[in-house]
Formats: C-alpha cells, sequence, structure tokens
C-alpha cells in the first residue's frame, strides 16, 4: 500500500534510505556515501524537474499526448536554448535519470555514460546565466572511483543497485508528492552522516529545529523579506527554512550564502534544487567570507540566519588590510587569531539592513571573555545592537555536548535593553539527544515577542547595567537558575537528628550490656575449665 500521509510517506522514504546504506555502503562510507546518494538523488530530482516543466508546456499548448522522456534527440534541441534561458540546464531525452536507469544493467560501460551525461548536463549551462551555479556540482560522484569497487564490471554492478535504489524512492510524481520530498531525504541523509560522524565536510550540523527557531526570530512580525543571507551557509539548511517559515515567494529577492569548503558548497547548491529553488533564486558562492566575502554587490540583507565555526582560526591582526575593513572597523579592534567567532558577527551585523534583524549561533566563550573579544561586546552593546542573547540547551549538536547561544542583533531596536532568555531546560530527550520540540521553540519565540521579565526563563536589562557588568552577556549573569533542591524543613530536621541521637544511645548502651554478658560468661568458662585441670 503507498503511505497517504506525511508521516508515512517520510517514514517510508527514511526506511528506504536506510536500506540504500545498507546495500550499498561496503568500501563507501560516511562522506563518500553521502555524496554518492545525493548525487543521484539530484540527478533524478532534475531529470523529472525538467520533464514536468516541458510537458506541462506542451499541454498548455495544446498538445495533450506529448511526453519528453520518448522524444528524439533532434526534436529535443529545438527547444534547448529557451529551456536553459528557463530553467539554467539541459538534459537530452535519453540522458534522462529514468532512460539511463532503463538501460543500466544491459550497459557495460555504465560508468562512462554517467560520466558523460553528468559532463552534458553542467556543460549546458556553460555561457548562460545559471552556469556558475551549475559548474562543478557532479564533481563528487566519482563513477570511476575505486572506492565503488576494484574492476569497471564492479563499479558498474554497484552503480546499478545506486540507480535503482534511488529510483525506487517513494517519492511520488514531481507534481503530486505531498511532502518535500526530494528536500527531506537530502536533510535526513546529512542529519544520518552527522549523528554518526558529527561534522559533515568540517562543520557542525545544524539540526533543523534550530534552524527554524533562528528563521523564525528573524521574521517576527513580517510575512516577506526582501533578502536572506548565510555567510557560513554550509549545506545550505538555514537559508532553506526562510522557504518553510515564510514560502520561498515570500523571499523576494532570493536566498544568498557563502561556503569555504567545496563539497559542501556543492552539496548546497544541490540543496538548493532539491528544494525546487531555481538557479535565479539563489546565489551561493564559495570561499572565505571573512577574507574574501562573495556579495558586497548584494548587500544589505533583511535577514541573516548563521551557525559559524565555532571559536576558527582567521589571519586577524596578521593581516594589516582587516583593520581597515569597514565591516571591521567600527569596533576598532578584531576578533582573536584564534576565535574569529565575533569577526563573523561584525561581518553579519556590517551587512544587516536598518529594518533586519540577524540570528547567529555563537560558542558560549565569545559571551564573557575579556581582551578583544570583551572591546567588540563594548561596541555592539553600547551602540544597541544587540537585541537578545538566548541560552540553548546542551547537546543538542552532533559531534558537541555544549550548550550554545543565540546572538540576536537589531540596528533599529525600539528601547536601550537587552532581553537574556535562559532556554536551557527547553528540550526534551530523544536517543542520545536532546531535541527542541515545536512547544519549546514557541515557547522561547513568545518570551522574545512578549519582552517581559519572568522568574529563572527571561529579564530584560538595561545597557546601562551591562556596561557596569564588564560587557558580559552571559544569561547566567542576569537570569537566576531556579533552584531545583528540596526544601528542608529545618525543625523537623533537628527533631530527627535528635531522636536519631537518642536512639544512638540506646543501642549503645544495650551493645554495652551485651559485651558484659559475653565478657562475664568467658570468665566463667575460664575458671571452670582451670578446676577441672586441677
Amino acid at each position: 500500500m503507498v503511505p497517504t500521509t506525511k508521516e508515512a510517506e517520510r517514514a517510508e522514504l527514511h526506511k528506504t534510505i536506510w536500506r540504500i546504506a545498507n546495500d550499498l555502503r561496503g568500501s563507501v562510507d560516511g562522506w563518500d556515501f553521502k555524496a554518492y546518494v545525493l548525487g543521484m538523488l539530484f540527478y533524478r530530482f532534475i531529470s523529472e524537474n525538467l520533464t514536468a516543466y516541458l510537458d506541462e508546456q506542451e499541454r498548455l499548448a495544446g498538445n495533450p499526448d506529448f511526453d519528453y522522456t520518448t522524444l528524439s534527440a533532434e526534436d529535443a534541441a529545438y527547444g534547448m536554448t529557451e529551456t536553459v534561458n528557463e530553467k539554467g540546464f539541459f538534459i537530452f531525452p535519453s540522458d534522462l535519470f529514468g532512460n539511463v536507469r532503463s538501460r543500466a544493467r544491459h550497459d557495460p560501460n555504465l560508468n562512462e555514460t554517467l560520466g558523460k551525461v553528468f559532463r552534458n548536463i553542467e556543460a549546458s549551462a556553460v555561457g548562460a546565466a545559471s552556469e556558475d551555479d551549475f559548474k562543478g556540482l557532479f564533481d563528487d560522484l566519482d563513477v570511476n572511483s575505486n572506492k565503488l569497487g576494484a574492476t569497471v564490471a564492479r563499479r558498474n554492478e554497484r552503480l546499478v543497485k545506486l540507480l535503482d535504489a534511488v529510483g525506487d524512492l517513494n517519492l511520488g510524481t514531481y507534481t503530486d508528492h505531498t511532502i518535500d520530498a526530494f528536500g527531506d531525504a537530502y536533510e535526513y541523509l546529512m542529519a544520518m552522516y552527522a549523528s554518526s560522524a558529527g561534522k559533515s565536510g568540517g562543520e557542525f550540523y545544524t539540526p533543523q529545529e534550530v534552524s527554524e527557531l533562528l528563521a523564525r526570530i528573524t521574521v517576527v512580525g513580517k510575512t516577506e523579506v526582501n533578502k536572506v543571507y548565510d555567510p557560513a551557509c554550509g549545506s545550505g539548511s538555514l537559508l532553506l527554512k526562510f522557504a518553510k517559515v515564510l514560502g520561498k515567494q515570500n523571499v523576494r529577492r532570493g536566498f544568498f550564502g557563502q561556503e569555504v569548503n567545496l563539497t559542501t558548497y556543492n552539496l548546497c547548491r544541490i540543496n538548493m534544487f532539491l528544494h525546487d529553488i531555481n538557479y535565479e533564486q539563489f546565489d551561493i558562492a564559495h570561499g572565505d567570507t571573512l577574507t574574501d566575502p562573495a556579495h558586497w554587490d548584494d548587500e544589505p540583507f533583511e535577514a541573516i540566519v548563521s551557525n559559524p565555526p565555532y571559536s576558527i582560526k582567521w589571519e586577524g591582526d596578521a593581516n594589516p588590510l582587516l583593520i581597515n575593513d569597514p565591516r571591521f572597523a567600527p569596533a576598532g579592534v578584531l576578533a582573536p587569531k584564534s576565535k574569529a567567532d565575533l569577526a563573523f558577527t561584525m561581518h553579519m551585523l556590517s551587512w544587516l539592513a536598518v529594518n533586519g534583524t540577524a540570528a547567529i549561533v555563537e560558542f558560549p566563550g565569545v559571551l564573557y571573555r575579556g581582551g578583544a573579544e570583551q572591546k567588540i561586546r563594548k561596541y555592539l552593546i553600547d551602540n544597541n545592537y544587540v537585541d537578545a542573547v538566548i541560552q540553548l540547551p546542551p547537546d543538542l549538536f552532533f559531534g558537541t555536548t555544549i550548550a550554545t547561544c543565540i546572538i540576536v542583533l537589531k540596528k533599529s531596536k525600539l528601547d536601550n535593553k537587552v532581553l537574556f532568555i535562559d532556554a536551557s531546560a527547553q528540550f526534551v530527550r530523544q536517543g542520545n539527544k536532546n531535541k527542541l520540540t515545536e512547544a519549546n521553540q514557541q515557547a522561547v519565540l513568545d518570551a522574545y515577542i512578549q519582552r517581559v521579565d519572568a522568574d529563572h526563563f527571561v529579564r530584560l536589562v538595561d545597557n546601562s547595567e551591562i556596561g557596569e557588568n564588564a560587557y558580559n552577556i552571559a544569561v547566567s549573569s542576569y537570569v537566576e537558575a531556579e533552584d531545583t533542591r528540596e526544601v528542608v524543613d529545618i525543625t523537623a530536621l533537628n527533631a530527627e537528628i535528635a531522636r536519631i541521637v537518642t536512639r544512638q544511645q540506646e543501642l549503645r548502651v544495650q551493645i554495652d550490656a551485651i559485651v558484659a554478658d559475653l565478657e562475664e560468661d568467658r570468665q566463667g568458662t575460664s575458671r571452670t575449665s582451670s578446676r577441672t585441670g586441677s
């Protein structure tokens, strides 16, 4: 029976992905395995996406029996230029996922066939506006890798299994599935890998519920935004939460991000496509955001979210040009070379729109450490940029149990105060990790919106008080933790102690009496033995 509910579809999807892992992993594990599955999933997606688009166009033109999958290469080529302009890429009918799969078992050169197909897809975008968005997308799907098998025959055998497994995924028809099936498969694979490896390509994987909370915070009171941005975007999951929270049509000018890791950069672009974000709706750049930012011409951004790498090293004051960089110069000091956390924060603040909000996951140390970081916090507080600091529960992230926090930045605040929220107890335990439920997220969001003191949970603090506290912005410095220790009745406790002491004395008297009786018996026995002996 075909699943009909979102939950059933999702459960079936995840079950099948696990089966793929068990069947195919072999010598291909971790990151490599995920890249193969995601690459093939992407290939299937763009094949079905293109077919659905072209079939619909022909039917609107009065050709109800049109089926692109059966078209000849010559007939398909007539619409190639127009298709590339609209979709960003082109695939000949013979190169579509379904058609390649149908021939795969009888193709002794399957690896070469797939390699040629992938090159053709990327080549179709050359010279078009979408060229940068498609360049290198299949680089991590090496169909000639020895990891797939020592011989061509073994590699092709595994490629057939991979095609069949991905082709059998119950994703429904492209236009009809009730869940964001391709995107869900991507996120599940990312989480599956992160849960065992901790990191994905060097960065901590951001759980979906944390990503959603960040997105919801930045759009409070809004139904649409102009642009969203993540300067350390990883797989793009934080950016894509805006498509869920607002709807992708309500991110008017698109999704922007930058990622330094090449493999992750490729996967981020794939993730955009798998969530049906077309090429003209996103701009993901490859490179180091701190020293070579890619979106000078696109800032400012109305919504910024990020989980930058914790305390990563950067050039800092070793590069004399950076102190004059307009992103960092206002603070008068650079973040330490060994801890770039606040460099990312300053970058995001600089590119934040006047009416915008930034929500940033931070390592706890940035809240209270001295030196240059304290001076940067002083700049942020004295200029009234810090809107809120939210303490998250521990053990939310794969690969670390550290309790992280969220710093919320604004350039147009209505008061000169910082809202501190202690959300460390807002979680449930699932498996071996903590998780933010929808209720937990809503509790934090309600507290953020209402901005009202609540014992052991929320406190609104004047910037002047923070300055008097050496610009320490750790939540624990302002929100008193609830004392969960049992209340003790001292009078009752003293009475119980007195009773125990009395009883102890009684027992001692009884023990002394027993000892005395035993001693008397022993002496009597000794005298009797002595007389008998004489």
